[in-house]
């Protein structure tokens, strides 16, 4: 689909850029999430699972603002992923209204095995570009986010 130029030089270039990032995330997200759900994971749980094997044993509220979700919705991804043995709950010792979440032996196990191929898919999916191309993009994004906090 071919736009027309409208509103200014810079303000079209920016609403260009603007709508290929957007279409570029939508699909790579697909890709990604079709990955996941080849595990048999939900976008959620996958992103419990790799914070935890990256990062260690953490408190749900660290987990929720690692996540980018609400207490509520972590709660239900935590009850979960107990229910499959996959994480467990321990009361913090230092803070009695705390709650930290570690992987349990099962879920070491599972995330050691999907991360190395989820992470192969996302290789995958950027293939198109080169090592600089990668590089140079993931920088510039950084600089992008980085500018709208």
């Amino acid at each position: 689909m071919r736009s027309t130029e409208k509103y200014g030089p810079k303000k079209d270039a920016a609403l260009s850029m603007w709508v290929k990032l957007a279409r570029a995330s939508a699909t790579f997200g697909r890709k990604s999430n079709e990955s996941i759900k080849s595990f048999g994971l939900t976008e959620p749980q996958f992103g419990v699972l790799e914070t935890l094997g990256h990062l260690g044993t953490m408190t749900i509220g660290n987990l929720c603002k690692k996540q980018l979700v609400s207490g509520g919705n972590m709660t239900l991804v935590i009850d979960n992923l107990t229910r499959e043995g996959l994480v467990q709950r321990i009361p913090s010792v230092e803070d009695r209204r705390a709650i930290i979440v570690e992987l349990t032996d099962a879920g070491q196990k599972l995330f050691d095995k999907v991360f190395i191929k989820h992470a192969e898919d996302i290789e995958r999916f950027a293939s198109v570009l080169t090592d600089d191309e990668i590089a140079t993009l993931s920088k510039l994004l950084k600089k992008l986010g980085k500018s709208l906090v």
